[in-house]
């Protein structure tokens, strides 16, 4: 299974006859074997990585640190699950460290991220602080590098 999760991390594409010859397995076993990574809930999605600064190179990227107060009953999974619920948030985590929620999220441009944190994340009441880092430039995403044909036009300088 782990082969052919790291297969499948690579490249979801693959049929799974394209798979059953790399893994060296039936085509139905193959099948099986990503239903029941599918049903045992290890594979929860597929998706494209999609290089935002191509795709549009106005769209910004920013990474927001959030400080928060555990909750009494569920501790942070339903500050989590709201913030979660917001479309532009791309993806939320749990860290451990001096903060403890690390958001992901696609805007437009700088002033519509910086009101999405003002207006709705910083004014959940228990979020205690925020700090905001926006995205310069990405050279891998889940483990694909994003920036294989692009070349440094930039000269080099000496002093």
């Amino acid at each position: 299974m782990e082969k052919l999760l790291k297969l499948l991390k690579n490249n979801a594409r693959l049929s799974n006859a394209e798979l059953a010859v790399m893994l060296g397995k039936s085509e139905a076993d193959v099948a099986a074997d990503i239903e029941k990574l599918e049903k045992d809930g290890i594979i929860t999605g597929y998706t494209a990585i999609v290089d935002e600064a191509v795709y549009d190179p106005n769209s910004v990227t920013a990474l927001i640190e959030l400080k928060v107060t555990p909750q009494s009953q569920s501790g942070y999974d339903d500050i989590a699950k709201a913030i979660a619920a917001y479309e532009q948030v791309e993806s939320v985590r749990l860290m451990s460290g001096a903060y403890d929620i690390l958001v992901s999220v696609t805007g437009t441009n700088i002033r519509e991220v910086s009101r999405f944190v003002a207006e709705n994340l910083a004014a959940i009441d228990a979020v205690q602080s925020t700090a905001t880092h926006f995205l310069l430039r990405s050279y891998k995403v889940n483990g694909i590098s994003v920036t294989a044909n692009e070349k440094d036009e930039r000269g080099l300088m000496f002093p």
